[in-house]
């Protein structure tokens, strides 16, 4: 049973008979009393798919819901719903566009080393991999020579993601990006 301050976004936590996974965490350090940091969770139901904010303080004791981590590829969209296939026994998983919608901008059909969350036989969602790499889909012209600088400018992915990149990369470059921070961290290997 880990303590607040060790649960990570991702994680899934058995709390008040409900099985959530966690998605976003602001930690808020009270000012003016003793006493340690405060962790408010915005959590999501997986069986209704409801959205749950709680508060925890750090030293109060969680305890985690069964999951496994399945590896998976995407294989189709069907309207709303994503299908993703484990890639060892070919189960096909399906998730609803509002339970993956931030983790749906780092994935295409290309994408290596994404996992499908499995709660109870159900998939609840995607655990990404550190960095992947997608395709610029549009961006300004690149400038030669422009290297060397620091400056940025956004881009749009194949995926739909918005991210700064710099000056020298050009639509139609592969990079890589860290899905964490949503930063560009380098050009992909050929």
């Amino acid at each position: 049973m880990p303590k607040a301050s060790e649960v990570k976004k991702g994680t899934a936590i058995d709390f008040n008979g409900r099985v959530l996974v966690v998605k976003d965490i602001v930690r808020s350090v009270p000012q003016g009393r003793a006493g340690g940091s405060l962790y408010r969770m915005r959590l999501y139901d997986v069986v209704t798919g409801s959205k749950v904010d709680e508060t925890f303080k750090d030293s109060d004791m969680l305890t985690l819901a069964d999951l496994t981590r399945r590896e998976a590829m995407l294989s189709y969209i069907d309207g709303d719903e994503y299908v993703f296939m484990d890639n060892e026994d070919y189960t096909p998983y399906n998730l609803s566009k509002d339970a993956i919608s931030e983790e749906i901008l780092f994935v295409n059909e290309e994408t290596q080393g994404v996992h499908v969350i499995v709660i109870d036989g159900a998939p609840v969602g995607l655990d990404l991999p550190s960095s992947v790499e997608l395709v610029v889909e549009e961006t300004d012209p690149s400038i030669k020579g422009a290297s060397a600088s620091a400056r940025s400018k956004p881009a749009r992915m194949s995926t739909g993601l918005n991210i700064s990149v710099p000056e020298h990369i050009s639509t139609g470059d592969r990079i890589r990006i860290n899905t964490a921070e949503h930063k560009f961290m380098g050009r992909a290997e050929k």
